[in-house]
């Protein structure tokens, strides 16, 4: 048994609550998925109710569980912290499945201080599998539960990582927020210069290809999904203006603001400023920065299905 014979998944529908459901499932836990609008095909085997404003079925529920799990958007979920952890049974661990962390943070200090939770962002698409994957953990008050939840991602091949809530926000407004920013913000550079694709990828060296296969991943989503992670993140806007500035600076290093008849000048005024910026980020990466030239290389090697070590400066 995984420490909680009882649990409670809210939004257990989902993708992210599924995975979850099927975690606890797989150890033990007599699980009841609670969703207010589950696919029919679900319906039969959830409890259709709305968790900001319980009913005696789904307070008997939740007063009985180990474990109450919210598995929603964050609106959902701030707006059932005062009244779910009211019907929660003393020791019983709240946990969630937020972005965003501070919000949460706010509203388990106003509503439950004494209540043991943790927050839980997979790093990942749930359709990847959580085995070897990271699962960013904020815990808000620790205890026996939180443990038991971490040991049961760890079993599952999940790597926790345990951050502060402000942590969690300024690192996800980089690895998330940022890194969509770039790749989004790629593909609409590549409408804009209309250039055609096939003859993009006919002709595209490694990194350029990485960059296609990245952008085509993002489509593959769900837009809502991505829009919330730059709305929602209080530090998103900061992330998004430090790539508008570092493309300006880049810019002016390497010669936009010159006059077109200095172009050899500009060049090797370039090419200087480039100097320092490879020296700065080289510092940046300390000593990852040899793990990272491994894993460009072992993907490089993947992209064209050859012991080649590919493309170094292109």
């Amino acid at each position: 048994m995984n420490g909680f014979a009882r649990s409670v998944v809210v939004g257990g529908s989902g993708a992210v609550g599924g995975m979850f459901t099927g975690l606890l499932r797989e150890a033990g836990s007599r699980t009841l998925v609670v969703d207010v609008a589950p696919p029919p095909k679900e319906r039969d085997v959830c409890l259709v109710a709305d968790i900001t404003a319980p009913g005696p079925e789904l307070a008997a529920a939740l007063g009985r569980a180990d474990l109450v799990l919210l598995a929603v958007h964050e609106a959902v979920a701030l707006k059932a912290v005062a009244p779910v952890t009211r019907l929660m049974r003393p020791g019983a661990l709240l946990a969630d499945t937020l972005s965003v962390r501070t919000g949460m943070a706010a509203q388990l200090a106003a509503h439950a201080p004494g209540v043991e939770h943790v927050g839980l962002n997979p790093m990942f698409a749930p359709a990847a599998g959580m085995a070897g994957r990271p699962v960013a953990a904020v815990v808000t008050r620790d205890g026996c539960g939180v443990a038991a939840l971490l040991r049961l991602i760890e079993r599952a091949g999940g790597r926790p990582v345990r951050l502060s809530a402000e942590e969690h926000d300024r690192t996800t407004a980089a690895t998330q927020a940022l890194t969509h920013a770039v790749i989004v913000s790629f593909g609409l550079a590549l409408d804009q210069l209309g250039v055609d694709l096939r003859t993009l990828t006919a002709t595209a060296p490694p990194p350029h290809q990485v960059l296609l296969a990245l952008l085509a991943r993002v489509l593959g989503g769900r837009p809502e999904v991505y829009g919330e992670i730059q709305w929602s993140n209080p530090r998103a806007a900061s992330a998004r203006r430090a790539l508008a500035d570092a493309l300006r600076s880049f810019a002016s290093l390497v010669g936009d603001d010159h006059d077109l008849g200095d172009e050899d000048d500009a060049g090797h005024q370039g090419a200087t400023g480039l100097d320092g910026v490879f020296e700065e980020l080289s510092r940046l990466m300390g000593p990852e920065l040899a793990a990272h030239q491994d894993h460009c290389r072992e993907l490089f090697r993947t992209i064209h299905r050859t012991d080649d070590e590919g493309e170094t400066d292109r």
